[in-house]
C-alpha cells in the first residue's frame, strides 16, 4: 500500500521517492481528501513573515562569507537560506556605514499584555454602552410620542360635556 505523505514518481523505470512536509492544512484533510472547513485555524500561509537580521548578524555573515572558500560559501548561503545579493547589499551598507538591523522590540510583560487586553475590552464595552444608551433614549422618545398620540385620540373620542 501507499504510505500517506510519501510521493512516488516513476519516470522511465527510475523510482524517486520523496517525503512531503505535512502542513496543518494537509493534516486537516479527511480520508476523502476534502479540507476541513473549520474557521478556528487560520491558514498559516496567509501571512508570510519576513526574516530580519540584526546588524551584528549581518556583519558576522559577511565576515564568514569573505573568509570562506568557494564551496564553504555555498554551504553558508544554503545553511542561512540567503542569497549572494544579501551579502552584496550588506557589504555596501557596511562600507557606507549604515548597516543597521531592525530596531529591537521589547517584549511586553504578562501584566502589560493583560492590561492591553483589558483596555481593549473596556473600549468595546464603552462603545456598546453608548449604543445601548442611544437605543434607550430613542425608545423613550418613541414611547412619549405614542402616549401623546394616544391622549389626543382619547380626547377626540370623548363627547363634549
Amino acid at each position: 500500500g501507499e504510505t500517506p505523505g510519501v510521493v512516488t514518481i516513476t519516470p522511465r523505470a527510475r523510482r524517486i521517492t520523496c517525503l512531503m512536509t505535512m502542513t496543518p492544512a494537509v493534516l486537516a484533510t479527511r480520508d476523502n481528501g476534502v479540507m476541513d472547513q473549520s474557521e478556528d485555524q487560520p491558514d498559516p500561509a496567509a501571512r508570510p513573515r519576513r526574516r530580519t537580521f540584526t546588524a551584528e548578524k549581518k556583519l558576522a555573515l559577511v565576515a564568514e562569507y569573505d573568509a570562506a572558500t568557494r564551496d564553504e560559501r555555498g554551504a553558508l548561503l544554503r545553511r542561512e537560506a540567503i542569497y549572494t545579493s544579501h551579502i552584496s547589499e550588506w557589504r555596501k551598507q557596511r562600507e557606507l556605514g549604515n548597516l543597521a538591523g531592525p530596531p529591537a522590540r521589547q517584549r511586553k510583560s504578562a501584566e502589560q499584555v493583560e492590561l492591553d487586553k483589558l483596555r481593549k475590552r473596556n473600549e468595546q464595552l464603552e462603545k456598546e454602552l453608548t449604543k445601548t444608551k442611544l437605543a434607550l433614549e430613542i425608545t423613550g422618545k418613541a414611547h412619549a410620542l405614542l402616549e401623546l398620540f394616544s391622549e389626543s385620540a382619547d380626547s377626540e373620542k370623548r363627547p363634549p360635556r
